[in-house]
């Protein structure tokens, strides 16, 4: 989890905000989607730019990713799509007695991602040349859906993804819950969330259930064929190294960049040398 730190409070990240509206499915109810495109400019520079999908952390939201996919976009030349999982930022908050599914993040590619592409009416030729670029859990979901719809995408970049569970991964975010409970962490959190509850018990109670424990991907990364960049920091407290050497063995195209003085949020620990990483790689497939 990335350092909440001090940013705008969530009511003023609205004014900037859009919002999808999701059908109910078999899978889930009815969705309000909060989302933002991001370097919309690019549109007038080039003739239908690529996008780039967002796909934030387990705590995080648009407001908490800051103005990194703006960054990262202009160097890119791309539009980037951000926007926030139902439970989180905007979005549809998680109802209060909803326990999420041990395969939530699957869940999450399978159906929430392309029905908020539709809604958004991106079609299947502008997702052919889609870039997804997920972060911790979001960088799950990534891997998830380059398995799921392997044709529909150009690449994928993860960062800090997890393929299956470590006990330092559960240590630390059994030491976030109590910091949460015991700290002026859920104000800070409170910041980019409009109901803070829902975005921390639903991601933290699913990751602390003992049924969480057997929870792997590992099985269902083979059929991923767009280029994929995995890339996680040497000072990770929430993962480690395992995550992306696995990566690599049961994907043998990807390329993996391991980060020095990088925590779990390289965006916001080694922005740089990220950057750098992401366009060498990018426009190294182009």
């Amino acid at each position: 989890m990335q350092n909440p730190g001090t940013a705008p409070a969530v009511s003023s990240a609205s004014a900037a905000s859009r919002f999808a509206e999701l059908p109910a499915t078999a899978s889930h109810g009815p969705l309000r989607i909060e989302y933002r495109w991001v370097n919309e400019q690019a549109s007038a520079e080039a003739n239908d730019p690529p996008i780039a999908v967002f796909l934030h952390e387990g705590l995080g939201s648009i407001a908490m990713w800051r103005d990194w996919p703006q960054t990262l976009c202009e160097r890119l030349g791309m539009r980037g799509l951000v926007y926030s999982r139902p439970g989180y930022g905007l979005s549809t908050p998680r109802a209060p007695d909803e326990k999420w599914p041990v395969d939530f993040m699957t869940a999450q590619a399978r159906n929430i991602l392309p029905a908020l592409l539709d809604a958004l009416e991106i079609d299947p030729r502008q997702r052919q040349r889609m870039w997804v670029i997920g972060h911790s859990d979001g960088g799950s979901i990534a891997l998830l859906y380059a398995a799921l719809y392997p044709e529909a995408l150009a690449g994928a970049v993860v960062i800090a993804p997890h393929v299956f569970v470590e006990d330092v991964s559960v240590q630390s975010i059994a030491q976030t819950r109590q910091l949460y409970e015991t700290t002026d962490l859920r104000a800070k959190l409170a910041r980019y969330h409009a109901d803070v509850d829902s975005a921390f018990y639903g991601w933290n109670d699913i990751w602390l259930d003992p049924a969480f424990r057997q929870w792997s991907i590992v099985e269902a990364l083979a059929p991923i064929r767009r280029a994929l960049l995995a890339i996680q920091g040497h000072d990770d407290n929430y993962g480690t190294m395992a995550q992306i050497d696995t990566i690599a063995a049961r994907v043998p195209h990807a390329q993996l960049v391991k980060l020095d003085a990088c925590g779990h949020s390289p965006h916001r620990d080694a922005p740089a040398a990220l950057n750098d990483a992401i366009v060498g790689f990018v426009r190294g497939q182009q």
